[in-house]
């Protein structure tokens, strides 16, 4: 890659920021570097780098998916309720996971099969979700998790070389991921969808196949993360999850995925993720009010479109 190409490529300059930014705050707070603080940081951008892997699939087939938060929800919230009605580990994650693909397969066949507007049937997906954690739950906060308890805690509190177990977890997702896009065919249908979907069409590429399974690993990395987090919460509410689908669709255009489909690298969500949750952790250790986090990435998403359509015309 050439310096000219890599001075136009999206995912440099928010690399770049995220330097920056990590630079200027250790000099303005040392205990920034901390390594508990950094811990954290690390952690928390996993949650939504793990989200935004799935999220990447749906991107590059030209869809979106807004329920990723609703997903992680309700997966938390099957997680918790039947480890506390004394299911075993193995079960209590498997219904979770089987919870949270069901979600992805409806979605996927909503919108492949039967041509639905990804924005609608996930929109609705999400207060579908959100209602059903409600239901299931009675609206109550699980944090007795029965005889597995220790186990399943272990789940979030596990450390390896300086990293959280939610964090190693993020590291082979996207490995799997970047493997996936690069060296499977599915990943090359992926790419070629966003690309063209007329000229897949003609060339026999099974795109409702395709958007399908990228529609379910997306909910799958939901609700992986929905499990994680109630590990790493001790608890399982009825709000996890809560607007998390405007930072993880940030996270995954700040990472060089276009909206319109077709282009990103598996490893750019981490970056976009990453710098997210700097600008969350820098914030809180100025001393703003967490009133105004929901502006900031409000703000970061309407940039990372804006930077998207720039870098895009510059090409």
């Amino acid at each position: 890659m050439t310096l000219n190409s890599l001075l136009k490529n999206q995912l440099t300059w928010v690399s770049l920021v995220t330097l920056v930014l990590s630079i200027v705050m250790t000099i303005i707070k040392p205990n920034f570097y901390a390594s508990e603080n950094l811990y954290n940081i690390f952690r928390n951008a996993s949650l939504y780098a793990i989200m935004a892997i799935g999220q990447s699939w749906v991107l590059l087939t030209g869809g979106i998916d807004l329920s990723v938060g609703s997903v992680m929800c309700i997966s938390g919230i099957v997680a918790g309720l039947l480890l506390s009605l004394g299911f075993s580990f193995e079960m209590s994650l498997i219904s979770a996971l089987i919870c949270a693909l069901t979600c992805g397969l409806i979605n996927g066949l909503l919108i492949a099969r039967y041509k639905l507007s990804a924005f609608i049937v996930t929109l609705g997906m999400l207060s579908i979700a959100r209602s059903l954690a409600l239901i299931i739950s009675d609206n109550k906060m699980f944090y007795e998790f029965g005889p597995d308890e220790e186990l399943f805690l272990k789940l979030g509190s596990y450390q390896l070389l300086g990293l959280s177990g939610i964090t190693w977890m993020c590291i082979i997702l996207v490995i799997f991921s970047a493997f996936i896009l690069k060296k499977v065919l599915i990943g090359r249908y992926l790419y070629a969808i966003g690309g063209n979907e007329n000229a897949c069409i003609a060339c026999g590429v099974p795109i409702v196949k395709t958007k399908i399974i990228a529609y379910i690993f997306c909910s799958l990395t939901a609700g992986i993360s929905g499990i994680l987090s109630v590990a790493w919460l001790g608890s399982a509410t009825t709000g996890l999850g809560s607007g998390e689908e405007l930072t993880v669709i940030a996270a995954t255009v700040l990472g060089g995925f276009k909206l319109t489909g077709g282009q990103g690298v598996a490893w750019g969500v981490l970056v976009g993720a990453l710098l997210i949750e700097l600008i969350r952790n820098s914030l809180l250790l100025l001393g703003v009010p967490s009133f105004w986090q929901g502006s900031v990435v409000g703000l970061i998403l309407i940039g990372a479109v804006g930077l998207e359509r720039l870098f895009h015309r510059s090409k």
